[in-house]
């Protein structure tokens, strides 16, 4: 038998199975790989994907200490590093400031860095250096809590393709300059808080995620678009602008979106599209349409009822319907009292018919007239539906039963329905 006392098994591990492992260790753990055998000495320095976290130091009641710990770690690990880095990930809440960052991106600008997150948590806002404008080959880029502005130089990023920026601060033009400046942008998510006006163009994007407090937003050049999720916080400031605008938000928005599969519209979201008119004659259509989600629908606003009606009446391939409830308010609930309910009866309606509608989910139902003329309608005319699934509000108890009665009343396009009405 051979003397196992003499191997050394994890110095003769092949180059390709260290590698491996040391892909699949957090940063702190990979360095400490340096003290195993000559051979395994600084091989951490040649990694491609590099992420920072609080993991890297080790925890204490002294926040400077860690702080001070993190930059010099982080520091050291550059300044060893061999060859090109093509992913740098800064996630932290404990750099309060950190002139650091600075010289940490301008040496990343020459590492043929491909992607960039810059995740800075509750610490205070970083103004990003005009170094990471040379980063070229960028294809993707991540920045939050960061204050942006880009040189009069900037040509853009040619490889660009996934553009994620949360809580970023910077004036509109230049964030619009930056997205219409990545020819190949594909994915796009703004989260924004400053009630900007914005205008989005970008020949390529598919995927597209907005949050924020938005006075005005317009999709002028997206025709690729493929999915899109909104939530439109509202301001009385911004509901005020809006009121005052006679362009209708829905054509900005939703008016050159023919190729769009999935939309889910979140808070406000029915009620953006609703501001500057009814869209009477819409001159596109939803064909590859398959799943709309709408949150937050006050069907006791007839601007809002009318968006959704809109909505789905262009969209003949809708598979999937899923819509919650909004609150009712004094006025919307006066409107709809002096609304004529032959509207359901109008000539856009009457000739609908929903041939791929499978599954309908509607949860936050208060069982006002017009939510009820809705479920019917759909009923009426999905002859292939298989599920209608109605969940009332926590706070509708009396009116359950007649709501429950109303709907076993109503007629089926479709034999194979099946009304689920939950308890909550």
């Amino acid at each position: 038998m051979g003397d196992f006392s003499s191997l050394d098994l994890i110095s003769d591990l092949p180059q390709s199975i260290i590698e491996s492992i040391l892909t699949r260790l957090p940063i702190r753990d990979a360095v400490r790989t340096s003290v195993l055998s000559s051979k395994w000495r600084y091989r951490w320095a040649t990694l491609t994907h590099l992420v920072f976290d609080e993991e890297c130091v080790t925890v204490c009641n002294d926040r400077a200490l860690i702080e001070h710990k993190f930059i010099n770690f982080i520091t050291r690990a550059l300044f060893l590093h061999q060859g090109p880095i093509h992913k740098f990930q800064l996630c932290t809440s404990d750099l309060q400031s950190c002139p650091d960052i600075d010289q940490w991106i301008l040496f990343l600008s020459r590492k043929d860095i491909k992607e960039l997150v810059l995740e800075l948590g509750e610490s205070e806002w970083i103004r990003i250096p005009s170094c990471l404008f040379n980063c070229k080959k960028l294809t993707r880029l991540e920045l939050v809590r960061c204050e942006l502005d880009p040189p009069p130089t900037f040509k853009g990023f040619l490889y660009l393709k996934t553009l994620n920026l949360y809580q970023v601060f910077g004036i509109s033009d230049a964030i619009e300059s930056l997205i219409s400046s990545c020819p190949l942008l594909e994915n796009l998510s703004l989260s924004y808080s400053d009630s900007s006006t914005l205008n989005i163009r970008a020949p390529n994007l598919k995927y597209l995620c907005l949050e924020g407090e938005f006075k005005d937003i317009c999709l002028e050049n997206t025709p690729l678009l493929v999915s899109m999720s909104a939530a439109m916080y509202m301001t009385e400031d911004i509901a005020e602008h809006m009121e005052q605008s006679s362009v209708c938000n829905f054509i900005k928005l939703l008016g050159g979106v023919p190729h769009l599969e999935r939309l889910i519209g979140r808070i406000y979201f029915t009620k953006f599209l609703s501001i500057g008119g009814d869209p009477e004659r819409l001159a596109i259509t939803y064909s590859h349409l398959k799943i709309i989600e709408l949150c937050q629908v006050s069907f006791e606003d007839m601007k809002e009822m009318l968006v959704v009606l809109r909505l789905i009446t262009n969209a003949q391939n809708l598979k999937e319907l899923r819509i919650s409830g909004g609150s009712a308010t004094s006025n919307t609930l006066a409107a709809i009292e002096a609304t004529d309910l032959d509207f359901w009866e109008k000539e856009f309606l009457s000739h609908c018919l929903f041939e791929r509608l499978k599954v309908v989910k509607m949860t936050e139902m208060s069982g006002v007239r017009h939510e009820m003329e809705f479920i019917k309608f759909l009923l009426e005319n999905s002859p292939v539906l298989e599920i209608m699934s109605i969940m009332p509000c926590p706070f509708v108890t009396d009116g359950r039963l007649n709501m429950l009665i109303e709907l076993v009343r109503f007629r089926r396009a479709s034999a194979r329905a099946e009304i689920l009405f939950m308890q909550g």
